[in-house]
């Protein structure tokens, strides 16, 4: 059984020094006033061209991220794969609006699959399509009803040119690339882009996965419905299964627009059809593949226990558990130490760019239940451990 509570396994990798920066920082991020100040401090700061990237970069992007560049993330990649644990590069530079914006991240991307190709530590890679499209673009086309004016189509032509690339490269270089999930109102836009791919790409094998967020409650019925579509038309469906990132923003906005909110009632609702779709994928895994993405124990444990049910082995490439640089260690690393697929989300890119990825980080450790004071106690476990051992 594994034990999730064994901080030498989660920290090994670590410094004493390392963990004491680590401490500190969950300190921090689970105070909803600092992380408030902070947030505000932070824009004011980048705006007015105070000297704060440095701090920045020695504290919190150090904890969340690998560098700035895709060379810069070699030295956390090659660190995690001293103890089993492999590397999502993930370039996390957000709310571009011109085409020209568009290509680079495109080149960019595929630049992540290139550095996968040739690094066994890096099996997988990942991107959003609003990175490479306008959000209204998406949003327009989310009503398969639209019809929209020649520009409207000859952009999103664009951007079918810029996904179809991205994902011609996966298939070369025989790399995995997961589609990330969004908000509900692109994400029909999404699903229909990403099954395209899927159709045309996974015929032997797993290599566009799309993005379920289990805190909508359709998500269960959409999974079992898209593997059956993927089944009659004899290609694999590949998913990577998180529970969400834009839960405020959706209820908010159902209220205001009076429709009835996507989201689940309770926490508990998103949590079993998070483990059900677990179950499915087990029980189907001749027909899909599955990247566990959750910082949950209880889940992680169940696909574990899932696996062993349907003789599936631990090292099964269908099957990867991820969670984010800097966070859940001890998932991450004693599943990697009982020989299962582990991978960490490494993003990576400029200071200033990766900001809001940074800040909702540090928004969802505060609001997370749970999450700050479970890193801080294993932390401090892991430190009187250190001590112990010491005399």
């Amino acid at each position: 059984m594994i034990s999730f509570d064994n901080t030498q396994i989660a920290f090994e990798y670590k410094s004493n020094k390392e963990l004491r920066k680590a401490y500190w920082l969950f300190k921090l991020v689970g105070s909803p006033v600092l992380v408030k100040v902070g947030k505000w401090f932070t824009h004011f700061a980048l705006k007015t061209h105070l000297p704060v990237k440095g701090i920045i970069k020695k504290t919190i992007f150090q904890q969340f991220c690998g560098g700035e560049t895709i060379d810069e993330c070699a030295q956390t990649t090659n660190k995690l794969a001293a103890y089993g644990v492999n590397t999502i590069l993930d370039y996390s530079v957000e709310g571009q609006t011109s085409e020209k914006n568009f290509e680079a991240t495109t080149k960019e991307i595929i630049a992540t699959i290139e550095a996968a190709k040739n690094n066994a530590n890096i099996p997988l890679s990942v991107f959003k399509i609003s990175g490479v499209s306008r959000f209204d673009l998406l949003e327009k086309f989310n009503d398969e009803s639209f019809e929209g004016s020649a520009q409207d189509h000859q952009d999103f032509t664009g951007v079918l040119d810029r996904v179809r690339r991205i994902c011609q490269s996966a298939f070369e270089a025989n790399v995995p690339v997961m589609i990330d999930a969004e908000e509900t109102w692109v994400q029909d836009t999404i699903d229909r882009l990403t099954m395209s791919m899927m159709s045309e790409f996974n015929r032997e094998k797993a290599i566009v996965y799309n993005t379920l967020q289990m805190y909508r409650h359709d998500r269960l019925n959409h999974f079992k419905e898209e593997l059956e579509k993927a089944k009659v038309h004899g290609f694999i469906y590949a998913v990577k299964v998180v529970r969400g990132a834009y839960m405020e923003k959706e209820r908010d906005r159902a209220e205001k627009m009076g429709y009835p909110s996507p989201i689940n009632a309770t926490k508990q609702d998103s949590d079993k059809l998070y483990d059900d779709v677990l179950r499915s994928a087990s029980m189907d895994i001749e027909h899909c593949a599955i990247v566990v993405g959750t910082h949950n124990e209880e889940s992680s444990l169940l696909m574990t226990q899932l696996m062993k049910e349907h003789n599936i082995g631990s090292d099964d490439k269908r099957i990867y558990f991820a969670q984010l640089l800097g966070m859940s260690d001890h998932i991450s690393f004693n599943l990697s130490n009982a020989g299962y697929n582990v991978a960490k989300y490494v993003p990576y890119g400029p200071v200033r760019e990766v900001l809001p990825y940074l800040i909702r980080r540090a928004e969802e450790n505060t609001s997370a239940a749970g999450q700050t004071s479970r890193e801080l106690r294993l932390i401090l476990k892991e430190k009187a451990r250190r001590k112990s051992a010491k005399q």
